[in-house]
């Protein structure tokens, strides 16, 4: 069964979201192999976001996904684009399984969604040698009314900021130095310095004969606000840092601003964050 992380808030008036999403590619890195998205859907009409927007919950399901891709030459970027299209493709099909009782059917829906790209992803590296080692992280955020769904996979993440109470990572690192924290064997510091941290245990694609992604559920109001980012962002801001700068600022850009400051900090890797709050 997926993950409730909490109960949905009582009915009541549409909430709406405000958006604010940005990439950059780092002060080292030649390409930038993080693809970000945004989509809003309902059983007629799909439509891309843009990296800065606001609109209600009350006729539209939406979207928000961070990939980082992985492979030799321009293959992690071929491989985050290939995971976004995808997203894009099959995620608003499923629609109609928002409108009486998600909480029924979103687990399977997220489930084959991960497993078709993954499967993508393993065909590709397969079949051309030049996709050899192909793959990709993936962490979704699924918007309906009351309801924050997820699906991950790798080491992007998403974080959780409810209007009252601490920041909480909804995702899991799925490598050995996240795995270790998550026990309490390790601090942020030393999963920070292990040699593992950039060891994937699971993505999309690459070697991975078997693809257990985890999915969950949060019940979101007003006033609460999400992060999803790729690991660049976690290498230039330390976790209170991030709940910080996300907490104080009330700047649209907000997202943009946290990329700026985590590739001042380091840069070493392609950034990316994608910031939505939750409105009444």
């Amino acid at each position: 069964m997926p993950e409730a992380e909490s109960a949905p808030p009582p009915g009541g008036p549409p909430l709406s979201l405000h958006w604010s999403g940005h990439s950059d590619v780092g002060r080292f890195r030649k390409n930038n192999e993080d693809t970000f998205l945004g989509l809003r859907f309902n059983g007629h009409d799909i439509n891309y976001l843009g990296k800065v927007g606001s609109a209600s919950l009350s006729d539209n399901d939406f979207v928000f996904a961070v990939s980082d891709g992985m492979g030799g030459k321009a293959a992690g970027e071929f491989a985050s684009k290939i995971t976004i299209e995808k997203t894009t493709q099959l995620l608003p099909r499923s629609f109609r399984h928002s409108a009486a009782g998600m909480a029924s059917g979103f687990n399977d829906v997220l489930e084959e969604l991960f497993q078709r790209i993954h499967k993508a992803l393993t065909y590709l590296g397969s079949a051309y040698e030049e996709c050899a080692g192909m793959g990709a992280t993936l962490s979704l955020a699924w918007f309906t009314p009351g309801w924050l769904y997820f699906g991950h996979v790798g080491d992007s993440r998403i974080y959780y900021f409810p209007k009252i109470g601490g920041m909480k990572q909804l995702t899991h690192d799925h490598t050995r130095p996240g795995w270790l924290r998550r026990r309490g064997e390790i601090n942020e510091r030393e999963a920070r310095n292990h040699p593992a941290k950039n060891s994937l245990q699971q993505s999309l694609g690459s070697s991975f004969q078997f693809l257990e992604p985890q999915i969950g559920a949060v019940g979101c109001d007003a006033g609460d606000r999400f992060l999803l980012c790729s690991d660049g962002l976690i290498d230039g801001l330390w976790d209170h840092r991030i709940e910080d700068a996300v907490r104080e600022s009330h700047d649209p850009e907000i997202g943009r601003l946290l990329v700026e400051e985590a590739v001042r900090a380091s840069g070493r890797d392609n950034t990316t964050a994608l910031v939505i709050d939750v409105h009444a």
